[in-house]
């Protein structure tokens, strides 16, 4: 029994030091992503790297002894400390937010990557009807999720696309478009969709995307310096913003994005993906990584931000109501 106690010790302070230098370093790493692309691409596991931190500093404690606990603590305190500086001002924002109870003026907006292998497509169609939602903003409306993309189509008055096999993101709205188009097409490719709306305090625009992943790096960068040049010529104030972004809020690739766009990202740290059963073999109890997002500009206040349940896609919708302010 006592040399079965000195192997698990053995592997419980093995663990730790493993844990502590790949999370540490990986941390460390990630901070270099305010200079470079490729470093960047790492900050979006900054969670993974924060539990090796937490398990380090765990194991270190319980298993470790003298120099070697120290050690091991002091990785794991590392660790902690630069998924600190990438994720607390998110947490934080999230924090300040104060929302009120929904009028009905306000404007109720759902954002919701539907996934072409949507595995559920009813108990989705069911689920977003059910919200009787203004706005309703999809990606990837093409493979197993076209029976939602249809069924919205006759939900809604108004499409941001005639054809449900031509378009990948999609804008449906019980306010009449006054003009629509899509993204252009000259590369990056981008998928998007915008619809100009009218409305009793004035129009306003509604955009919709959708990017690559983060990995290889370059790509999505481009995509987001593409997306700017596509709003300018809309009224800011008044612009609305969603989209599945495959981008983490404690990213500095999002965080100039933001920047860039001069609009208040209202969805904070709320985790979107993954959701349910996102791969064959994979399935998630609960997501851990936000990357839809919802912009608005200065003449919207978000009252009310949630998430919705797991629909059969590998995301969970997002739902923000927003009022707008004279101005």
């Amino acid at each position: 029994m006592r040399l079965i106690a000195q192997l698990l010790g053995l592997l419980a302070r093995g663990t730790a030091l493993m844990l502590g230098l790949v999370g540490a370093g990986m941390g460390l790493a990630c901070l270099g992503g305010a200079f470079s692309d490729k470093l960047d691409a790492f900050t979006h596991a900054a969670p993974l790297w924060l539990a090796m931190g937490v398990g380090a500093l765990a194991l270190g404690g319980l298993f470790a002894r003298g120099g070697e606990r120290w050690v091991m603590v002091g990785l794991g305190l590392a660790t902690l400390l630069a998924c600190a500086v990438l994720m607390l001002p998110e947490y934080a924002a999230a924090w300040r937010f104060r929302g009120a109870t929904p009028a009905p003026s306000d404007l109720k907006i759902i954002q919701f990557n539907v996934w072409r292998d949507n595995r559920t497509p009813g108990k989705s169609i069911d689920w977003v009807l059910a919200q009787d939602a203004d706005v309703v903003v999809m990606e990837e409306g093409g493979g197993d999720a076209l029976p939602i993309i249809r069924a919205l189509k006759a939900a809604y008055p108004f499409a941001s696309c005639d054809r449900s096999a031509l378009c990948e993101t999609w804008i449906f709205s019980r306010k009449k478009m006054l003009a629509r188009g899509g993204a252009p097409t000259d590369p990056p490719y981008l998928s998007g969709a915008w619809a100009t709306l009218a409305d009793a305090n004035g129009p306003f625009t509604v955009a919709g995307v959708h990017y690559t992943w983060p990995v290889p790096a370059g790509p999505q960068q481009a995509q987001a310096r593409k997306l700017v040049q596509m709003l300018a010529p809309f009224d800011q104030k008044s612009l609305i913003l969603t989209g599945d972004f495959n981008s983490t809020p404690w990213s500095f690739s999002l965080k100039r994005q933001d920047k860039a766009l001069g609009l208040r990202r209202w969805t904070r740290a709320l985790p979107s993906w993954p959701a349910g059963r996102f791969s064959r073999v994979m399935a998630a109890p609960a997501p851990f990584l936000p990357i839809d997002h919802v912009y608005a500009g200065a003449r919207w206040r978000a009252v009310r931000i949630e998430r919705g349940p797991a629909l059969g896609s590998d995301h969970r919708p997002v739902m923000v109501t927003l009022r707008r302010i004279a101005q």
